[in-house]
């Protein structure tokens, strides 16, 4: 976690953003610290510029997507038969819309996918 603090009228976010969960190789713990921590120098950054909280999630997801480094994205593990299919959601808190996908096989950030369900499509669930 990073805390650069805002301008926001007496109240600084915090940004987390977690790698995953489970042990970690030792020769990816580095290079997974410091993707994470570019993903909430992102964060940072993507608030400065007047990003939403929205915004600023689905980007530091596609970050993640886009490392190899994590579980999502270039990095997803196989499943049993040898195959990536992945899945990715989003929600917007304040009016609890919705977007999400899964099974996705080509698709190079499936957390922008979801975005664009939730902000375009008429369903919020969107598989294969």
């Amino acid at each position: 976690m990073i805390d650069r603090g805002t301008s926001l009228p007496g109240s600084k976010p915090v940004i987390v953003v977690h790698g995953g969960a489970g042990r970690w190789d030792p020769q990816h713990s580095d290079p997974a610290l410091e993707g994470v921590k570019k993903a909430a120098e992102l964060c940072f950054s993507l608030l400065a510029a007047g990003g939403t909280a929205l915004d600023v999630v689905v980007e530091a997801v596609a970050f993640m997507e886009d490392a190899g480094i994590f579980n999502a994205g270039r990095g997803s593990a196989l499943n049993i038969d040898g195959h990536v299919e992945m899945e990715a959601s989003v929600m917007n808190g304040k009016n609890l819309d919705a977007g999400a996908v899964a099974l996705l096989k080509d698709v190079r950030n499936p957390a922008r996918l979801a975005r664009l369900v939730m902000d375009n499509a008429d369903h919020v669930f969107i598989v294969g």
